[in-house]
């Protein structure tokens, strides 16, 4: 990425003009042009400043592109479902090392002891590695990832990480190991520049996020209780963006009881349970609200025992997303109301409502963040784009959001793809560096107090 401002040109210009052979060493001449670049750069302002100041940074986060490449193949070389408690333990060990080994005092948080269980939770899930780098100043920042992935033991021998072109392609690279990577690497250039000026940066890397995180979500809301500033790295696709929001996810799932019959001789003597799910989901079909931002689908059924019995227990399940947190009360009622409207009355129709993830809504702090990041981000010649409204995904920037007024930001990982789509898998190797410089230039900056309150 050959990053070269108009700013850096001009002192260029300027230099070689004064220096030239054939420029009149007259005393007058010699104040001239050095006052006029002088007004040049005073009319470009920020940028002048950043051209004397940024470029240490750049030039170093230029460097970093192959060893973050090495990171990512190591890190996607181990499997690490999220049931797979021995590859979980692997990849942790691997962060806790590398971690340390850049002077972070660095410790693994076990799961919750009292962790909520969902249908899907399993009996034991991944830990979080949590590493403190502490500074000269105050600030306190909190950079979120997660090392869990979707997919199932084994299919890495298919699916092993490779480039191909413009792009790194991997099991779990998108979702959110290439997160991880840059947490790693933007951690690494900062101790590398000796920069110090902050007054904690605290790294949490997670093992269950793609469960809900069921056993590190305290972690996370009492973590991002502490901190001044959240950045959480799942990463963007197009268009280069950051999130102030993301969904909140609930599921529904849904229970019929009838009474089972011969379904050949005495259908009469049954209550379908099939047939009443169907009536219930049906009638629940028309619950999305394209207005609000309200989503729900209903996405798994299952019924009978055999092909000859009427059956006797119907199960269906329903995913939920929403926008604002007080949309999880009005849903959840209206399927009460309407699981009061049966086709078989005496049918039993119970129902478990389960918020999985909170909403992360936007705020003043967030906004003022992502404004500034704007402006870092227009320095190396590109535009962020800031989404405030969530397309449907849900992260742990929500559980961080929900016991501070600090600013809390999703999407900080390079622009991926294909997450959760086995063979399809990538990331946009060109994104690595921009997105590198716009983590650490950020971390200075608001280590300095050049980026504003980031929590009011």
């Amino acid at each position: 990425m050959k990053i070269e401002s108009l700013a850096d040109r001009i002192i260029l210009a300027c230099t070689h003009v004064r220096h030239s052979p054939a420029f009149s060493v007259r005393s007058s001449m010699m104040c001239r042009v050095p006052r006029l670049c002088l007004i040049i750069l005073g009319v470009l302002g920020p940028a002048a400043a950043f051209a004397q100041t940024a470029e240490p940074l750049l030039i170093r986060v230029e460097q970093e592109r192959q060893a973050y490449l090495d990171t990512l193949r190591e890190l996607v070389s181990i499997e690490s479902g999220s049931g797979d408690i021995e590859g979980l333990n692997q990849i942790a060990e691997l962060i806790a090392d590398r971690l340390r080994a850049l002077g972070g005092d660095v410790e693994f948080v076990a799961p919750s002891t009292d962790m909520v269980r969902f249908e899907n939770t399993p009996t034991s899930t991944g830990r979080s590695v949590v590493a403190r780098f502490r500074g000269t100043g105050t600030a306190r920042i909190l950079l979120l990832a997660h090392m869990d992935t979707v997919y199932a033991r084994g299919m890495l021998a298919r699916q092993p990480f490779r480039i191909d072109g413009s792009r790194a392609y991997g099991l779990g690279i998108a979702d959110d190991k290439h997160g991880v990577a840059l947490i790693l690497h933007g951690v690494g250039i900062l101790q590398a520049m000796g920069f110090r000026d902050y007054g904690v940066v605290t790294v949490l890397i997670n093992g269950d996020e793609e469960l809900s995180s069921p056993g590190s979500r305290a972690l996370v809301t009492k973590l991002g209780s502490e901190h001044d500033l959240v950045l959480s790295f799942e990463g963007r696709g197009r268009p280069d963006s950051i999130q102030l929001t993301t969904a909140g996810i609930a599921s529904v799932q849904l229970k019929v009881t009838g009474r089972a019959a011969h379904a050949g001789s005495a259908p009469q003597q049954g209550r379908n349970a099939l047939y009443e799910l169907a009536h219930q989901i049906l009638q629940m079909r028309d619950l999305s609200d394209a207005r609000t931002g309200v989503k729900m689908n209903w996405t798994l059924a299952n019924a009978g025992s055999a092909r000859n019995v009427i059956p006797a227990e119907a199960r269906a399940t329903a995913d939920v997303r929403v926008l604002r947190a007080t949309d999880f009360e009005r849903i959840e009622q209206q399927i009460r109301d309407r699981m009061r409207h049966r086709s078989i009355p005496d049918a039993t129709v119970e129902m478990a409502f389960e918020r999985r993830r909170p909403p992360l809504e936007p705020t003043r702090a967030s906004r003022a963040v992502a404004t500034y990041a704007q402006r870092v981000y227009q320095r190396i010649g590109r535009r962020l784009n800031v989404q405030t409204t969530a397309s449907g995904g849900g992260t742990d920037a929500a559980f961080a959001a929900m016991e501070t007024k600090a600013a809390v930001l999703e999407g900080f990982g390079p622009m991926g793809f294909g997450a959760h789509s086995e063979n399809a898998e990538y990331i946009e190797i060109s994104s690595i560096e921009p997105r590198l410089y716009l983590m650490t230039r950020l971390i200075v900056d608001v280590a300095q107090g050049a980026a504003g309150d980031t929590t009011n």
